[in-house]
């Protein structure tokens, strides 16, 4: 399927007029057009501009609310939570992690609890801007959507959703490593890609309706025949490891953040992603450990480095190393198949409809098109 090629400064402008022209405010059209185009560059296109049509649709339908303040609901000091009040994840999340920073350079510690954003993207995103402030953050990550998306170990049916984990550690004298991944063998968003794309995915990713190993991204899209409208499922990452990181994932960032589990009764009615998060930012020049643990991070990793490469590799990385590497390669444009780019133009068409004005089809902003 072809692909179009977009100038990141062409796509992050189009992202910030089309939320500027549904209703955001400048901060938050230009927080939502940073977070996702900073996904695309760095590799992770199932959380970047892709995901607008779902934020459209759910912003049609009265689920996603434009221009949200959170709002502080229990303050201990060091431990607060915060109602992100059905926002726009990329405002409200940076909100809301504002708000751990601060806490945590004056207490040392802060343990956030975020409930009720909207899909707060890229958990890294979350990690890197603690990082960026000299500060170790720890993520833990439910979503509630209209549907569950991956199935239990051992089971044939979904029953939660990709309950992402994210770890974000800074070093003074190196490249900060950075974990986030899905608990779920792939992100959902990756199958999306996949199903636009219409390619496979890998091996041991997704099951069918029943229950079955497949390849298919279609089953988590395209309901199979004689199923009563069910659909596949992703499966866990390691098995039963995904699985129960998954569980714990739920617990303490649906459960204990006075927000709500992946339940029926919680699913939105339709495009809606709900996201709770539970968030340990803390300062590690309060450990009194800054020269033995610069020393004792950097002699690990060129350890670690050193091994020789197995048959195939090309190269040992450190978590935050592949995100790095994208952006570099797509430093001057950002690829987008023709099916998410159809969808951005239907999504800009909608807005228009519903608001009188758009930035046009960002297909024609297509560089292999001549556009800007």
């Amino acid at each position: 399927m072809a692909e179009h090629r977009i100038a990141p400064d062409a796509l992050h402008r189009w992202v910030v007029d089309l939320w500027l022209a549904a209703g955001s405010s400048e901060r938050e059209a230009r927080l939502t057009a940073d977070h996702l185009v900073a996904a695309n560059l760095s590799g992770h296109d199932s959380h970047g501009v892709g995901m607008v049509p779902r934020y459209v649709n759910s912003f049609l339908n009265d689920e996603l609310q434009l221009n949200r303040e959170i709002a502080v609901v229990t303050d201990g000091g060091g431990i607060v939570t915060v109602d992100g009040r059905r926002g726009m994840g990329q405002s409200v999340t940076h909100q809301a992690m504002a708000l751990a920073i601060e806490r945590a350079r004056q207490h040392g510690t802060c343990v956030l609890g975020l409930k009720n954003s909207h899909h707060l993207g890229r958990v890294g995103h979350w990690a890197e801007q603690a990082v960026a402030a000299g500060l170790v953050s720890v993520h833990f990550t439910n979503a509630v959507s209209n549907g569950a998306m991956v199935a239990p170990h051992g089971g044939a049916q979904a029953r939660f959703l990709t309950n992402p984990f994210t770890v974000g550690i800074p070093r003074a004298s190196g490249e900060p490593l950075v974990l986030d991944f899905a608990t779920s063998a792939i992100a959902h968003g990756k199958v999306r890609v996949a199903y636009n794309k219409r390619v496979p995915v890998p091996d041991g990713c997704l099951i069918d309706a029943q229950g079955r190993p497949t390849n298919d991204p279609a089953v988590m899209f395209e309901p199979q025949e004689g199923e009563e409208g069910r659909l596949g499922a992703l499966r866990t990452f390691a098995a039963h490891k995904g699985y129960a990181l998954a569980m714990v994932c739920e617990v303490l960032g649906g459960a204990l953040t006075g927000g709500e589990t992946a339940v029926p009764a919680n699913f939105p009615p339709r495009h809606a992603i709900w996201n709770n998060m539970l968030a340990i930012v803390f300062d590690p020049a309060r450990m009194g450990t800054g020269a033995h643990f610069e020393r004792e991070v950097r002699d690990f990793v060129e350890w670690v480095e050193s091994a020789p490469l197995a048959d195939g590799s090309e190269a040992i990385l450190m978590p935050g190393d592949p995100e790095r590497i994208a952006r570099r390669e797509r430093a001057a444009a950002v690829p987008i198949d023709a099916g998410t780019m159809a969808q951005l133009d239907e999504s800009a068409r909608l807005v228009e409809a519903a608001k009188g004005r758009s930035p046009g089809p960002l297909s024609a902003l297509d560089l292999e098109a001549g556009g800007a």
